[in-house]
Formats: structure tokens, sequence, C-alpha cells
């Protein structure tokens, strides 16, 4: 049964990430508008700290395993770009006063590029381990999903409390070019990991 618990994480994971976006997408039409995205917020909270258990309690319990390589991180990827699919559908971040169509260039671009990064990673790590190598997550990747949690925060309290403020708007902003420059680096990474270009050596 112990060893049940990592994958009992990730599926609670999925079940709270339903709710969240689905929180995201109705919050425009709540009245009680901050309170209703602080509850969102701490469903967020409580999602990627599973993320974090999960990881650490399937080390502890010698449960790692294929199957745990490849769900968590697909958890991980409906979670982040399914949340800014549903930040520009809602049109969020509202950023300097800009335009309808200016503010859903960006927002479309952000998660175009997020989820542009993750198929191409996710298409990787499928290769990989059809040829027996292991494509775990690395230090440039838990940094990358780190911002991404950190910018997804970043715009439920902008949404929540400081919507207009000038000081948010350029937290949002910086935050946003962070994560986008760390997300595309770590994409290109993933080409460059020493154990992918082995195993294509191999494969020669």
């Amino acid at each position: 049964m112990l060893k049940l618990i990592p994958n009992i994480l990730t599926f609670g994971r999925l079940v709270l990430t339903i709710i969240f976006l689905v929180m995201i997408l109705y919050s425009p039409h709540v009245a009680k508008k901050a309170v209703f995205l602080d509850i969102a917020f701490v469903l967020f909270v409580v999602a990627g700290l599973t993320d974090i258990v999960d990881g650490i309690v399937a080390r502890r319990l010698n449960v790692t395993s294929k199957f745990g390589r490849m769900v968590d991180p697909l958890a991980d990827k409906v979670l982040v770009c399914g949340t800014f699919i549903c930040f520009a559908i809602i049109g969020e971040p509202k950023l300097f006063g800009l335009g309808p169509g200016a503010l859903a260039g960006i927002q479309w671009s952000v998660a175009g590029i997020l989820i542009a990064r993750e198929a191409y990673v996710t298409a990787l790590r499928h290769i990989a381990e059809a040829h027996g190598v292991n494509f775990a997550a690395t230090i440039s990747g838990k940094v990358k999903m780190f911002l991404q949690s950190f910018a997804i925060g970043t715009v439920i309290i902008k949404m929540a409390h400081v919507q207009t403020a000038t000081w948010g708007y350029w937290f949002t902003t910086v935050t946003f070019v962070i994560m986008l420059a760390v997300t595309v680096i770590s994409g290109l990474r993933a080409t460059q990991r020493s154990c992918w270009k082995e195993n294509s050596s191999a494969g020669e």
C-alpha cells in the first residue's frame, strides 16, 4: 500500500489541477473575486506541494519507476500549460493599459511558448525512455518549473489584490520575461544532455 502513495499523490494533483483550472476560468464571473482567487491560490500551492512530496516519498520508499517519470511530468504540464491557457482565455494578466488585441497576443504567445517547449521535451523523453535512457528532471527543469509556478502565483495575486498598480504591471512583466527565458534555455539544454548524446551515438 505504501508503494502506491506517490501515484495517489500524483492522481490527487491532477484532481486539484482540474478544480483549480475551472476556478480560474470562472473567476471573472464571481462577485467576491479576491476571496475566490485566494482559495484558488491555496489549491495551486497544495497541488505544487504534492509534486514535491510525491518525489520525496518515492525516493524514500525506493519506488521510483518509469511510470512515475512519465506521469509526474505530465501532471505538471497539465497544471502549468493549462493555467496559462486559462489566463489567455480570460484575458489575464492585464498589463500597462494595453488594448485587448495586444494583451491577447502576449497572453497566447506566452502559452504557446510554454506548450511548444513541453511538447518538444516530452517527445525527447519518450524517445529516450523507449531506448532505456533515464530522462528524469534536471536542475534547469526544476528551476523552470519553479519560475512558472511563481509566475502563476504572481498573476493570481495581481488579479485578486493589485489589478491596476503600476508596480504590479512591472513585477508581472519582469517575472514573465525571466520565466520565458529559462523555459526556452531549459528546452535547449534538454537536447544537449549527455545521456541523450550518448544514446544517439549508440544508436548510430
